[in-house]
């Protein structure tokens, strides 16, 4: 008598993999043995799981659902620096990419056991101090921000369609993040020993997380029963420009001079974002984070 199969690994389809958080979910999913297939426009040729995927072609969209079927998709892949120059690239992929992932799916045919889609909290704008929950209605300041909105509006209408869980992820970091983020900018002055630093408004307060934070809320998603769902990702924790300044000179053991370059300065800054945590916690349950200071000790230590 044969002995019975085991059944294949599940395999999930990220978007955006090769970006920033791409990789920290990419690795987080491995290692729950998740075989995973990165999807962007200019793959690893050298990496046999990297596909390539222009998520504004619909066409391609289509042959590589069809073609991988993965058990979930994870959907990072946006045009995600706000001071992006081409305005019309945010609309482009973040609301037309996205519907042409959905639309590929309900073509072929092909229903994953989870699609989770990466908006953003920037789409609460200035709309209120202190601490924002998911029912705060959105008032996006900047093109960023709106082609999200946008984006989480068309995805609603495929909510009784495909399970699909949208995220709104507060400022997050970590190693790897590019220099023209804020934090990495800071963290890497202080490595090079610089002794001064020319930055913007001093007085925004963010929500921080750790990216290996973010990347095992996604995967937990991904895996979790939730759909229909829009949660915010944070830690709650406001920190301040000043904050992150003050515990990296501990770090380094020196202080930096700080200048405000008006040209940093955005018109429409969003002066205050600090999410509500109660309805992620809901969803995922005994979640650990570490204090923003050993993230920051990690990415100087990096």
């Amino acid at each position: 008598m044969a002995s019975p199969s085991k059944k294949a690994a599940p395999r999930a389809l990220i978007t955006g993999a090769r970006g920033f958080t791409g990789h920290y979910l990419s690795e987080t999913l491995r290692q729950a043995g998740v075989g995973v297939m990165g999807a962007s426009v200019h793959p690893d040729v050298d990496a046999a799981d990297d596909i390539p995927l222009d998520v504004t072609d619909l066409e391609q969209c289509r042959r590589v659902i069809d073609e991988q079927r993965p058990d979930y998709i994870a959907h990072l892949a946006a045009i995600s620096y706000v001071a992006h120059a081409d305005e019309l690239a945010f609309y482009r992929v973040n609301v037309l990419g996205t519907l042409n992932l959905l639309q590929a799916c309900a073509d072929v045919g092909h229903e994953p056991a989870k699609i989770l889609i990466a908006s953003s909290a920037n789409v609460y704008g200035n709309a209120c101090e202190g601490v924002i929950e998911e029912s705060q209605q959105p008032q996006p300041v900047n093109h960023y921000a709106a082609s999200k909105v946008a984006m989480e509006y068309m995805v609603r209408t495929w909510f009784d369609r495909l399970p699909i869980i949208v995220t709104r992820p507060f400022n997050y970091t970590g190693v790897g993040q590019p220099e023209h983020f804020l934090v990495p900018k800071i963290v890497s002055h202080f490595k090079r020993g610089e002794r001064s630093i020319e930055l913007g408004n001093l007085d925004v307060t963010r929500d921080f997380s750790d990216v290996r934070t973010v990347a095992s809320i996604y995967a937990a998603l991904l895996d979790g029963p939730a759909c229909g769902e829009t949660v915010n990702v944070c830690s709650g924790e406001p920190f301040s420009l000043r904050d992150i300044i003050a515990v990296v000179e501990r770090l380094a053991g020196y202080s930096i001079e700080v200048h405000v370059n008006p040209a940093f300065v955005r018109p429409n800054e969003v002066r205050m974002l600090v999410g509500a945590t109660r309805k992620l916690e809901s969803l995922v349950p005994g979640l650990e984070r570490p204090a923003f200071e050993e993230t920051l000790r990690w990415m100087y230590a990096g």
